[in-house]
């Protein structure tokens, strides 16, 4: 349609948009967990029982606090933001095979499952030049 062909100009705005909308919401939903302390970040870390790792969930909860703060900070201001998408991938995978382990069934698992599709994608993209990285 001759109304949306020239959005393309403004693909650098999309970025912005869409990293603004994903990191306030990441940090939004990892601050808690990260100032649940140890209790919950043990909590978060048994999910990675369903890859075989049963030691020291404690800190696996803590790194998935952390990285759901702190990526989503870096994916707010688009620094460090591959690495950013790439640990936020990883974190959300865990998170879709922790549901599917649950009985949650791949509705239960869906938000995790189409936001790890959403940074693994946004890996290749890149930040656009409204981020610190500038790229």
């Amino acid at each position: 349609m001759a109304l949306f062909s020239s959005l393309g100009k403004y693909k650098n705005f999309g970025l912005l948009l869409t990293r603004l909308g994903l990191g306030v919401m990441f940090i939004w939903h990892g601050y808690p967990k990260l100032m649940g302390g140890p209790q919950m970040w043990e909590q978060l870390g048994m999910s990675m029982q369903n890859f075989g790792i049963n030691f020291l969930p404690t800190m696996w909860g803590f790194l998935s606090a952390i990285t759901e703060s702190f990526g989503g900070l870096l994916i707010l201001i688009g620094f460090a933001f591959r690495p950013a998408c790439i640990f936020l991938t990883i974190n959300l995978i865990v998170a879709a095979v922790m549901h599917l382990s649950k009985g949650d069934g791949v509705m239960g698992a869906s938000h995790a499952i189409e936001v790890a599709f959403v940074f693994a994608g946004l890996l290749f993209v890149g930040p656009g030049r409204y981020s610190v990285d500038k790229k």
